[in-house]
């Protein structure tokens, strides 16, 4: 394993260590840069979570670095208290099952569904 990846995976678990709620995606809340990744952040904004971002366009290394950290193929990727949740598809299923907001309430993060 090369200096990179152990940088990638160490700025992963920071992120998530110091955050509750963070989405992996592609751009940012106020500008997604792929339609999963704003549908994703819809869904978010819909619970009123407050949630990190981290734009995997910026750097190619965290674009690979988490796919391989979650064993998942796809961006965006959403966890909750360090544990991943899924992407785009799974998170608006759970959203829209009530799952999701469970999930949250169960996990103590602050919910204010619009």
């Amino acid at each position: 394993m090369n200096n990179i990846n152990i940088d990638v995976t160490e700025s992963i678990n920071n992120e998530l260590n110091t955050n509750d709620v963070v989405l992996f995606m592609k751009g940012t809340p106020d500008f997604p840069m792929c339609g999963f990744s704003a549908a994703t952040v819809q869904v978010l904004k819909n619970l009123g979570i407050s949630f990190s971002s981290v734009n995997v366009l910026d750097s190619n290394d965290m674009r690979e670095g988490i796919k391989k950290f979650s064993d998942w193929p796809t961006i965006p990727q959403l966890y909750v208290k360090k544990e991943f949740i899924g992407g785009c598809d799974i998170v608006k299923e759970m959203y829209e099952s009530g799952e999701l907001l469970e999930l949250l309430n169960s996990r103590g993060i602050q919910v204010s569904p619009t």
